[in-house]
C-alpha cells in the first residue's frame, strides 16, 4: 500500500460528480523540474565560479598546489552532494504529484511528506501563462480572480517562481505543455459558469509576456 492508494480516483480526493469528466492527467517531468524548478543548473554554474575562484585565489596567493588541490576537491564533493539532493527533490516532486485537467476544474494533488490537494474550479480562474522550453515542457500558471489566494510556501514549488506577493498556482515542467494549455483553454471556453478565458504563450528563450490565444485555440 502507498501513501495515495486512499484515493477513489488517481489524484481526486473523491469520486467524480455526475456530469463531470477527466481531460488529462499527468506530473512534471523530473529533468526538467531539476532543471528549471530546482535551477540545478544555475547552482552548478555557481559552484563552478567558486571553484576557479578558489584555484585562481590560492595560487596568486602563494598556497602550495597541493592545498589548492585538496581545497577544490573539498568542493567538488560538496558540489556534487548538493546537486544530487536537488535532483533527487525534483525526482520526489514529480513522483508524489499528479496534476488533472476536468470539464469544471484544475486539481493538483501534491506534497512530498504532507500530501495535500488543491481544488480549482474553473470560476475562480481568470487565465493562464503558457512558458514552454526547447525540450516542449513547460509551465501553466494560473491566474486566479481578484480576492483568490493560495500560500506560496504552502504549493512551492508548484507555483510561478518569483511570484511572492500574489502566488499564482502552477502545473510545472509538465510534458507536451502547449497541448495540455490547448485543453486546459478549451475546458475554460467550454465552462457553463463564465466567460471564455485566454491563455497566454511564451515561446522558448522569450523574454517578453508572449502572445495572448484565444482559449478554444
Amino acid at each position: 500500500m502507498n501513501e495515495h492508494d486512499y484515493e477513489p480516483v488517481p489524484g481526486l480526493p473523491a469520486p467524480l460528480p455526475p456530469g463531470e469528466d477527466i481531460l488529462w492527467q499527468g506530473a512534471p517531468c523530473w529533468r526538467s523540474m531539476a532543471l528549471r524548478g530546482m535551477r540545478v543548473r544555475q547552482f552548478a554554474i555557481y559552484f563552478a565560479v567558486l571553484a576557479a575562484w578558489g584555484v585562481l585565489g590560492g595560487l596568486s596567493a602563494g598556497t602550495p598546489v597541493s592545498d589548492v588541490a585538496l581545497s577544490t576537491v573539498r568542493l567538488g564533493a560538496l558540489a556534487v552532494v548538493a546537486l544530487a539532493l536537488l535532483a533527487l527533490f525534483a525526482w520526489l516532486v514529480a513522483r508524489t504529484t499528479l496534476y488533472t485537467i476536468t470539464t469544471r476544474r484544475v486539481v493538483m494533488r501534491l506534497g512530498i511528506a504532507l500530501p495535500m490537494t488543491l481544488q480549482i474550479p474553473f470560476t475562480r480562474i481568470d487565465g493562464a501563462d503558457l512558458r514552454t522550453w526547447c525540450d516542449a515542457t513547460g509551465d501553466i500558471a494560473l491566474t486566479l480572480r481578484a480576492g483568490e489566494r493560495v500560500a506560496y510556501l504552502v504549493i512551492w514549488p508548484h507555483a510561478r517562481p518569483w511570484k511572492i506577493a500574489r502566488p499564482l498556482p502552477s502545473l510545472r515542467a509538465v510534458a507536451d505543455a502547449a497541448s495540455v494549455a490547448r485543453i486546459l483553454g478549451r475546458a475554460l471556453a467550454a465552462s457553463a459558469a463564465q466567460p471564455a478565458k485566454s491563455v497566454t504563450v511564451a515561446l522558448p528563450g522569450e523574454t517578453a509576456a508572449g502572445a495572448r490565444i484565444p482559449a478554444a485555440a
